[in-house]
């Protein structure tokens, strides 16, 4: 290490942050050019940390260890997959890690470097270095040689990691159990300065590349977004492939390219101090995480500051064209893209953000509105995306995303036209300051009292804002509109023109004899001319639509953030679980006053019980029409409450209505009010039910797309007594009326039963007031315990070796999944020592597992295990996805990996086993970062009815006196196959380039192969209902 680094610059007190927050932030520089934000956080050792200079660090001894390890790089957070499926409400499973509210609450350490440099630098001959070059970072170092030696100390440390690559920026970061941060830092530091990259570790790691890549591949937003990279300007940096795959990196290999020589030319060149941003969170003071941070890092090559420039000649997209991509999914989106200038030195004034609130608006008056009215949209966004290619230093870029019906999708010209008019409608009104200022009180009051995140992606987010705001708005710059400038706003309204819109229609419904091909992902498209007399049109509308106007003030903005607990700080040991304040017939109300985080927020939750709701296929799915044709009832209300940081949920579990509203506490009474007024009455009339339905059906038609969620579904179809096939909810959804649904309401809503928790910044008056307004909105009867539902778990019998063998949805999908579950026992009345024994199982054996079948092996990009909870029944999932090997390959290697999970136990060595235990207790005594977080734990205590609001507590204490012994005689019992109590059900999901015939070759070891759902359960055995 170079002895004599030290910091040339440091500044305490320079970065602004909320008056609620008691962390400390120092900015410092090295000679080298890295410059780092050093956050003391005091909860992090709420006792007190030991004296500068004292090395409380288990890491004296750098062993080298190869277990344990949580999650490598999940790259290219750029087009992380954020969709979800339309189905699967009514599988309530339980699968969060529950953390702890007792006493020796801890908060982990974490950290994040973020370096200046991102996929618009890759060379043009090997596309997706960047990308793969992060990948390679997490191979071994000069002083840390083995491959996971950074996952292994961080997973037997109650840690995790994550890497991704954006367009200008590459981020990696980690957290880890307190006392161990100088430990990770030592491995993370030397990712920039000494990794080896070496060459027989780069031929396994382009698998890895390839295999992300092929999760992406039946996306239909990273489809689209390729193809807006391909049919970009020749020459352009958005020209190009940034995912990175097989093709592209090896076929650089065969046209000569030495890859190895590529990625380390462009390590050399911008992994330098002056391109380097890190972000250190630990509970020792500033003074020891500069020295650590000046000791490790000084090493890191010097380099200039000024980042590397990008050319760009000309518009991105031509204008004048309409391009329609076919879809993977059933859906119809209709995306209209706007080419602004960089905007990020203007984040003071966010001018782009002012024309999103208006654009985007769901409120009266609004485009959504208007559009939803026609019954052509069924949702619509806009603004600036925050992912690298929408926000880079050679443009902005606007997107209007909206999803549209059937009917809609024929008036695509139409729909342009109006927007065009409230555009012109914009210009005629002019700026408004008014607007601005509820976005900027808005900005301040969100930025004042912000709920805390995970230290991890607080460290990543603030490492991502140094390269974008000056040192003093690293934390503020996200939410400050600090200057009115009416002019820089119409300005970019110059910039919403019909020549400089690019039109994408993404959709399942595309006739062509003459498709086109994008050569990455294959998707389909062809490209039209849009007349010109509709882009004169469109230039300058000849009027605007009465119905289209600005929106109203908003109501819902606070003007109240008092807080309710006494000034005092309480000790957490003395905070008391929620109460049971109201315990009626109708309702149960549970109500616990914050005094832990004392911001003016909080948390009201409400599951309902509704009469015969989940009786049938037919009734759960008019419930289900129901509750959706209410929530868009509800939208325009519901919308403008968001606006102002108070959100809303409804949604469907089993009979039961889940809803949840949540944020600053002031009008939660008023927002309730509202729509419990309009709940209790609301009949669905005839248009909005068609459109509702149609996205209904088309929800369902996309459920299960994707292979991952396939086999979940699978697998809670064979655990679950009553679950609704969505093939079946599809074909009875079809014959659906609205007289059956309005025949059916009075029906539901006349027989009860609410069970609730508020928690947070209110009295228990308050409290009280607000089952009032429920009693005072729903007068009716309580639904008796025996008429409401309760799910039931099915018992594998002993020894169970069951399989259940499906072909994935789609039809273009190559990846296939296996996953294997193993069923374990139900919960026992107040005991956690199986959750612990499932917990710490999974602490250990996770690194291993990752390390040996997608590191070594290299079978598929998700390799993952971890303990499933399914309405309070214990089990255990392994989970491979692959687009290069079938399930029963899959199968046998995960077979093999679990038989060798004894060998791994028995040589385990005690002070390792200490490692994982005391990690897996540091885990679930974790203090909560947030009201919301603490408001889930506890909430899911009630779903589950179980009722033990310091689980995590007494787990963490029964997991003190668990032995590894006790661990290697509980794998067997339940892991091993020659004990009747391993029972087993192996979900396999055959992708299309695999042959399921192929399964009858290897009949060994099968006991029951179950060809269809309904037939198995009809002879099977359940467990009593728990919750």
């Amino acid at each position: 290490m170079s002895g004599i680094t030290k910091a040339v610059s440091r500044l305490d007190n320079a970065v602004v942050k909320s008056p609620n927050d008691r962390r400390l932030y120092r900015v410092i520089e090295l000679e080298n050019g890295l410059c780092a934000l050093l956050i003391h956080d005091p909860d992090i050792y709420p006792e007190g940390y030991a004296a500068d200079g004292q090395n409380t660090d288990a890491d004296q001894m750098d062993e080298d260890d190869e277990d344990g390890e949580e999650e490598e790089e999940d790259s290219d957070g750029s087009y992380e997959d954020d969709e979800e499926d339309g189905e699967g409400d009514d599988m309530d499973e339980d699968e969060d890690e529950v953390k702890e509210k007792g006493d020796h609450q801890t908060k982990k350490a974490a950290a994040a470097m973020c370096v200046a440099m991102g996929s618009f630098l890759d060379p043009p001959e090997a596309q997706g270095l960047a990308h793969f070059l992060e990948h390679m970072l997490f191979m071994g170092s000069t002083e840390f040689p083995d491959e996971n030696e950074y996952d292994s100390y961080l997973s037997k440390h109650g840690g995790a990691s994550n890497a991704y690559t954006e367009m200008e920026h590459t981020c990696y970061h980690f957290e880890v159990k307190r006392e161990f941060l100088q430990g990770a830092l030592k491995r993370f530091s030397q990712f920039f300065v000494a990794p080896l990259m070496k060459t027989e570790a780069m031929e396994r790691e382009v698998l890895a590349v390839d295999s992300e890549f092929n999760q992406a591949l039946q996306n239909d937003a990273c489809r689209l977004q390729q193809f807006q990279c391909y049919t970009s300007a020749k020459g352009h940096p958005f020209n190009r492939f940034s995912w990175g795959n097989k093709k592209s990196l090896c076929g650089a290999i065969e046209n000569g390219v030495d890859l190895r020589e590529c990625i380390v030319k462009l390590y050399k060149e911008y992994y330098h101090g002056g391109l380097m941003k890190l972000v250190v969170i630990g509970g020792e003071s500033l003074d020891m995480l500069e020295s650590w941070v000046v000791e490790l890092f000084g090493d890191v090559k010097n380099g200039s500051k000024i980042r590397p420039t990008l050319e760009a000649k000309g518009p991105i997209w031509e204008g004048g064209k309409l391009y329609r991509l076919e879809a993977v999914k059933d859906v119809h989106i209709l995306d209209l893209t706007w080419t602004l200038p960089p905007l990020r030195h203007a984040y003071v004034k966010k001018p782009e953000d002012y024309l999103a609130h208006l654009l985007g608006h769901e409120g009266r008056g609004s485009l959504h509105s208007f559009l939803k009215g026609k019954g052509w949209a069924t949702s619509l966004s806009a603004g600036v995306g925050d992912d690298g290619i929408n926000r880079s230093s050679l443009a902005y870029v606007f997107v209007m995303s909206i999803h549209l019906t059937d009917s809609g999708l024929e008036k695509i010209y139409d729909i342009i036209g109006y927007i065009y008019q409230y555009l012109k409608l914009l210009r005629d009104v002019s700026p408004q300051e008014w607007i601005f200022k509820e976005l900027q009180d808005i900005g301040n009051m969100d930025f004042r009292y912000a709920e805390e995140q995970a230290a991890d992606d607080y460290a990543t987010e603030l490492s991502e804002n140094m390269l974008a705001y000056p040192v003093e708005h690293i934390i503020y710059g996200d939410y400050v509109y600090q200057t009115w400038d009416p002019k820089m706003i119409e300005d970019l309204m110059g910039f919403f023109t019909p020549k400089n819109m690019r039109i994408d229609v993404v959709s399942k419904s595309i006739k062509s004899e003459e498709f086109q091909t994008e050569p990455w992902f294959g998707s389909r498209f062809i490209v039209e001319d849009v007349p010109s007399s509709l882009m004169e049109t469109w230039s300058n509308p000849s009027e605007v639509d009465n119905s289209l106007h600005l929106p109203s003030k908003n109501q819902f903005i606070p003007c109240d953030f008092s807080i309710r607990a006494i000034s005092s700080d309480v000790d957490p040991k003395s905070q008391s679980p929620p109460r049971c304040i109201i315990d009626e017939p109708l309702m149960k109300f549970w109500y616990k006053l914050d005094e832990t985080f004392k911001v003016p927020r909080a948390n009201t939750y409400f599951r309902i019980n509704l009469k015969g709701a989940y009786d049938s296929v037919k009734n759960c799915l008019l419930t289900e029409l129901f509750i959706n044709l209410l929530k868009d009832e509800l939208n325009e209300i519901v919308y403008q409450a968001s606006i102002a940081k108070l959100e809303t949920s409804l949604s469907m579990y089993g009979d039961k209505l889940e809803l949840k509203v949540y944020g600053f506490n002031e009008k939660i009474p008023a927002l309730l009010s509202k729509i419990l007024s309009i709940a209790k009455s609301f009949m669905p009339k005839l248009d909005r039910f068609k459109v509702i339905k149609e996205n209904m059906e088309r929800g369902f038609r996309n459920t299960n797309m994707k292979p991952l969620n396939h086999s979940t579904y699978l697998r809670l179809q064979l655990l679950c007594k009553r679950i609704y096939d969505s093939d079946e909810k599809l074909c009875v959804l079809n014959d659906l009326s609205l007289t059956d649904l309005n025949t059916f309401i009075p029906v539901v809503r006349s027989q009860i039963y609410i069970e609730a928790l508020c928690h947070g910044n209110l009295s228990e008056d308050e409290a009280v007031n607000i089952s009032k307004i429920f009693k005072n909105n729903l007068t009716v009867e309580p639904l008796p315990v025996k008429c409401r539902h309760g799910e039931q778990i099915t018992s594998f019998p002993r020894s169970a070796k069951l399989v259940r063998d499906v072909n994935v949805k789609n039809k273009s999908e190559t990846n296939s999944v296996v996953e294997l579950y193993y069923q374990i026992e139900p919960e026992e009345a107040q005991s956690t020592r199986m959750k612990a024994m499932l917990d710490l199982f999974h602490e250990i054996i996770e690194e291993p597992l990752f390390n040996q079948l997608r590191t070594k092996e290299q079978l598929g990009y998700v390799v993952e295990c971890g303990p499933r909870l399914t309405y309070r029944v214990h089990g255990f999932c392994f989970c491979v996805q692959s687009s290069k090997y079938n399930p029963v390959h899959l199968l046998g290697r995960v077979d093999s990996f679990i038989k060798d999970i004894e060998a791994l136990l028995e040589q385990l060595d005690e002070e390792s086993f200490g490692d994982y235990r005391s990690g897996m207790i540091a885990k679930l005594l974790e203090k909560d970062p947030s009201l919301l977080s603490e408001t889930n734990e506890l909430w899911s205590q009630i779903v589950d009815k179980r009722y033990m609001f310091d689980y995590s507590h007494k787990e963490a204490e029964e997991l003190r006196s668990i032995e590894k012994k006790d661990v290697i005689k509980w794998y067997k019992a339940y892991f091993k196959e020659s004990s009747p109590k391993c029972r087993k059900l192996a979900v396999r999901v055959w992708g299309c380039n695999t042959n399921m015939k192929e399964t009858q070759t290897d009949p060994k070891s099968v006991q029951q192969v179950i060809t269809d759902a309904v037939t198995f359960k009809s002879t099977s055995q359940f467990y009593p209902s728990l919750c």
